[in-house]
Protein backbone atom coordinates (compact mmCIF):
# COMPACT_ATOMS: atom_id res chain seq x y z
CA UNK A 1 0.00 0.00 0.00
CA UNK A 2 1.39 3.13 -1.18
CA UNK A 3 0.12 6.83 0.20
CA UNK A 4 -0.68 9.29 -3.19
CA UNK A 5 -0.48 12.28 -1.40
CA UNK A 6 2.57 13.52 0.95
CA UNK A 7 -0.13 14.10 4.40
CA UNK A 8 -0.22 10.27 4.75
CA UNK A 9 3.26 9.01 4.63
CA UNK A 10 3.93 7.37 7.94
CA UNK A 11 0.54 8.41 9.46
CA UNK A 12 -0.81 4.47 8.60
CA UNK A 13 -0.32 0.89 8.40
CA UNK A 14 -2.23 -0.64 5.76
CA UNK A 15 -0.41 -3.96 6.00
CA UNK A 16 -3.78 -5.39 7.26
CA UNK A 17 -5.84 -4.82 4.10
CA UNK A 18 -3.21 -6.94 2.52
CA UNK A 19 -3.47 -9.72 4.78
CA UNK A 20 -7.57 -9.42 4.34
CA UNK A 21 -7.24 -8.87 1.00
CA UNK A 22 -5.28 -12.21 0.57
CA UNK A 23 -7.33 -14.41 2.56
CA UNK A 24 -10.35 -13.37 0.92
CA UNK A 25 -8.45 -14.47 -2.23
CA UNK A 26 -8.06 -17.85 -0.86
CA UNK A 27 -11.45 -18.58 0.41
CA UNK A 28 -13.10 -17.30 -2.52
CA UNK A 29 -11.27 -19.65 -4.67
CA UNK A 30 -11.73 -22.53 -2.38
CA UNK A 31 -15.65 -21.72 -2.29
CA UNK A 32 -15.76 -21.39 -6.42
CA UNK A 33 -13.67 -24.42 -6.74
CA UNK A 34 -10.57 -22.17 -9.01
CA UNK A 35 -7.87 -23.08 -6.79
CA UNK A 36 -5.68 -23.42 -10.15
CA UNK A 37 -4.28 -20.65 -12.08
CA UNK A 38 -4.01 -16.92 -11.95
CA UNK A 39 -7.23 -15.11 -10.26
CA UNK A 40 -7.59 -11.27 -9.26
CA UNK A 41 -10.08 -10.18 -6.17
CA UNK A 42 -10.50 -6.11 -6.31
CA UNK A 43 -12.92 -4.02 -3.90
CA UNK A 44 -14.06 -0.65 -4.58
CA UNK A 45 -14.99 1.33 -1.47
CA UNK A 46 -16.26 4.81 0.32
CA UNK A 47 -17.54 6.46 2.75
CA UNK A 48 -18.91 10.13 2.75
CA UNK A 49 -20.52 12.66 5.61
CA UNK A 50 -22.42 15.14 3.78
CA UNK A 51 -23.36 18.63 5.49
CA UNK A 52 -26.38 17.58 6.81
CA UNK A 53 -24.55 14.91 9.05
CA UNK A 54 -26.13 12.27 6.76
CA UNK A 55 -23.56 9.57 5.52
CA UNK A 56 -23.20 7.41 2.34
CA UNK A 57 -21.32 4.80 1.72
CA UNK A 58 -20.54 1.60 -0.87
CA UNK A 59 -18.72 -1.27 -1.26
CA UNK A 60 -18.43 -3.53 -4.43
CA UNK A 61 -16.20 -6.76 -5.15
CA UNK A 62 -14.79 -7.79 -8.47
CA UNK A 63 -13.48 -10.94 -9.45
CA UNK A 64 -11.23 -11.90 -12.42
CA UNK A 65 -11.51 -8.30 -13.48
CA UNK A 66 -15.44 -8.54 -13.71
CA UNK A 67 -18.19 -7.24 -11.30
CA UNK A 68 -19.30 -9.54 -8.74
CA UNK A 69 -20.81 -9.15 -5.66
CA UNK A 70 -22.02 -5.25 -4.13
CA UNK A 71 -23.63 -4.33 -0.42
CA UNK A 72 -26.63 -3.16 0.07
CA UNK A 73 -26.15 -0.95 3.70
CA UNK A 74 -29.59 -0.25 3.77
CA UNK A 75 -31.59 -3.70 3.55
CA UNK A 76 -28.21 -5.66 4.76
CA UNK A 77 -28.05 -7.65 1.64
CA UNK A 78 -25.44 -8.59 -0.99
CA UNK A 79 -26.69 -8.16 -4.73
CA UNK A 80 -25.17 -10.38 -7.42
CA UNK A 81 -24.03 -9.36 -10.71
CA UNK A 82 -23.07 -13.11 -12.30
CA UNK A 83 -24.33 -16.44 -11.45
CA UNK A 84 -21.08 -17.36 -9.70
CA UNK A 85 -21.10 -14.84 -6.87
CA UNK A 86 -24.57 -16.61 -5.92
CA UNK A 87 -22.53 -18.97 -3.69
CA UNK A 88 -20.91 -16.39 -2.36
CA UNK A 89 -23.74 -14.44 -1.42
CA UNK A 90 -25.66 -17.19 -0.06
CA UNK A 91 -22.73 -17.98 2.33
CA UNK A 92 -22.19 -14.60 3.32
CA UNK A 93 -26.00 -14.18 4.31
CA UNK A 94 -25.94 -16.73 6.20
CA UNK A 95 -24.32 -15.20 9.39
CA UNK A 96 -26.10 -12.04 9.63
CA UNK A 97 -23.05 -10.42 11.64
CA UNK A 98 -20.76 -10.37 8.17
CA UNK A 99 -23.51 -7.57 6.64
CA UNK A 100 -23.77 -5.75 10.16
CA UNK A 101 -20.16 -5.69 10.31
CA UNK A 102 -20.05 -3.80 6.60
CA UNK A 103 -22.81 -1.58 7.77
CA UNK A 104 -20.48 -0.57 10.75
CA UNK A 105 -17.35 -0.38 8.71
CA UNK A 106 -19.04 1.74 5.98
CA UNK A 107 -21.01 4.10 8.31
CA UNK A 108 -18.71 4.54 11.14
CA UNK A 109 -15.05 3.06 10.78
CA UNK A 110 -14.91 4.37 7.34
CA UNK A 111 -16.29 7.84 8.51
CA UNK A 112 -13.80 7.56 11.64
CA UNK A 113 -10.65 7.44 9.20
CA UNK A 114 -12.03 9.75 7.01
CA UNK A 115 -12.27 12.70 9.59
CA UNK A 116 -8.14 11.45 10.59
CA UNK A 117 -7.12 11.79 7.22
CA UNK A 118 -8.44 14.96 7.07
CA UNK A 119 -6.81 16.03 9.94
CA UNK A 120 -3.73 14.86 8.71
CA UNK A 121 -3.73 16.86 5.71
CA UNK A 122 -5.18 20.32 7.77
CA UNK A 123 -2.09 19.74 9.79
CA UNK A 124 0.11 19.58 6.79
CA UNK A 125 -1.87 22.72 5.40
CA UNK A 126 -0.55 24.11 8.73
CA UNK A 127 2.54 23.48 8.67
CA UNK A 128 3.62 24.38 4.58
CA UNK A 129 1.17 27.69 5.30
CA UNK A 130 3.47 30.88 4.24
CA UNK A 131 2.53 34.33 3.94
CA UNK A 132 3.38 35.84 0.62
CA UNK A 133 5.89 38.68 0.96
CA UNK A 134 5.16 41.71 -1.65
CA UNK A 135 6.56 44.36 -3.80
CA UNK A 136 5.28 47.21 -6.09
CA UNK A 137 7.33 48.05 -9.19
CA UNK A 138 6.85 51.00 -11.93
CA UNK A 139 7.49 51.26 -15.50
CA UNK A 140 6.98 54.58 -16.87
CA UNK A 141 5.93 54.65 -20.56
CA UNK A 142 5.87 58.23 -21.38
CA UNK A 143 4.61 61.76 -19.62
CA UNK A 144 0.85 59.80 -19.86
CA UNK A 145 1.28 56.21 -19.09
CA UNK A 146 3.26 54.62 -16.22
CA UNK A 147 2.83 50.82 -15.28
CA UNK A 148 2.44 49.36 -11.89
CA UNK A 149 3.51 46.17 -11.33
CA UNK A 150 2.72 44.16 -7.50
CA UNK A 151 4.02 41.26 -7.10
CA UNK A 152 3.66 38.61 -4.36
CA UNK A 153 5.80 35.99 -3.62
CA UNK A 154 7.05 33.10 -1.62
CA UNK A 155 3.62 31.79 -0.15
CA UNK A 156 1.50 28.86 0.29
CA UNK A 157 -0.57 27.40 -0.66
CA UNK A 158 -1.36 28.44 -4.11
CA UNK A 159 -4.90 30.05 -3.87
CA UNK A 160 -4.50 33.88 -3.53
CA UNK A 161 -6.19 37.10 -3.90
CA UNK A 162 -4.62 40.08 -5.47
CA UNK A 163 -6.59 43.28 -6.45
CA UNK A 164 -5.63 46.51 -7.03
CA UNK A 165 -7.30 49.43 -5.85
CA UNK A 166 -8.03 53.53 -6.50
CA UNK A 167 -8.74 55.41 -3.54
CA UNK A 168 -10.17 52.07 -1.62
CA UNK A 169 -12.44 51.26 -4.37
CA UNK A 170 -11.32 47.68 -6.59
CA UNK A 171 -9.79 48.42 -10.15
CA UNK A 172 -11.21 44.82 -11.44
CA UNK A 173 -11.92 45.82 -15.07
CA UNK A 174 -8.07 48.04 -15.66
CA UNK A 175 -5.94 45.41 -14.34
CA UNK A 176 -4.11 42.17 -15.72
CA UNK A 177 -2.96 39.35 -13.46
CA UNK A 178 -0.73 36.39 -14.56
CA UNK A 179 -1.47 33.27 -13.35
CA UNK A 180 -0.07 31.77 -10.49
CA UNK A 181 3.16 29.71 -11.13
CA UNK A 182 5.32 27.84 -8.83
CA UNK A 183 9.09 28.15 -7.66
CA UNK A 184 11.44 25.64 -7.37
CA UNK A 185 11.06 25.27 -3.14
CA UNK A 186 7.68 24.44 -3.73
CA UNK A 187 6.03 27.95 -3.09
CA UNK A 188 4.35 30.48 -5.96
CA UNK A 189 4.58 33.72 -7.43
CA UNK A 190 2.25 35.98 -9.08
CA UNK A 191 2.03 38.97 -10.75
CA UNK A 192 -0.65 41.94 -10.85
CA UNK A 193 -0.45 45.16 -12.96
CA UNK A 194 -2.04 48.08 -14.12
CA UNK A 195 -1.96 51.20 -16.08
CA UNK A 196 -2.37 54.32 -14.71
CA UNK A 197 -1.59 58.38 -15.33
CA UNK A 198 1.69 58.89 -13.63
CA UNK A 199 -0.18 61.89 -11.82
CA UNK A 200 -2.53 59.17 -10.34
CA UNK A 201 0.21 57.19 -9.16
CA UNK A 202 -0.39 57.86 -4.96
CA UNK A 203 -3.98 56.97 -4.90
CA UNK A 204 -3.27 53.42 -5.99
CA UNK A 205 -2.56 50.24 -3.38
CA UNK A 206 -2.09 46.57 -4.37
CA UNK A 207 -4.37 44.78 -2.05
CA UNK A 208 -3.36 40.85 -1.21
CA UNK A 209 -5.26 38.15 1.04
CA UNK A 210 -4.01 35.10 1.79
CA UNK A 211 -4.42 32.32 4.68
CA UNK A 212 -1.34 32.75 6.15
CA UNK A 213 -1.37 36.33 6.24
CA UNK A 214 -3.06 37.11 9.75
CA UNK A 215 -4.83 40.51 7.90
CA UNK A 216 -4.43 41.98 4.43
CA UNK A 217 -1.37 43.17 3.00
CA UNK A 218 -2.03 46.49 1.33
CA UNK A 219 1.18 47.65 -0.85
CA UNK A 220 1.73 51.15 -2.26
CA UNK A 221 4.69 52.08 -4.73
CA UNK A 222 7.72 53.51 -2.86
CA UNK A 223 9.94 55.04 -5.24
CA UNK A 224 14.06 53.93 -4.62
CA UNK A 225 16.76 54.45 -6.83
CA UNK A 226 16.59 52.06 -9.43
CA UNK A 227 13.33 50.80 -9.24
CA UNK A 228 11.80 52.84 -11.62
CA UNK A 229 12.18 52.52 -15.64
CA UNK A 230 12.36 54.59 -18.31
CA UNK A 231 11.30 53.67 -21.74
Amino acid sequence: MEPLVPWMEEKENFLTLEWIFRADLENLSNLSHQSEGLHTWQVNLGCELREDGSKGGFLHYGYNGMDFISFDKETLRWVTAQPQAQKVKEKWEEDPRWSQGSKVFLEEICIERLQRYLSYQKEEAVQRTKPPAGKVNSKVVDDRLEVLTCQAFGFHPKEIQATWTRNGEPCVYETLLRNVAPNSDGTYYVQLTIDIDPKERDHFRCHLEHEGLQELLVLAFKEETGERLMM
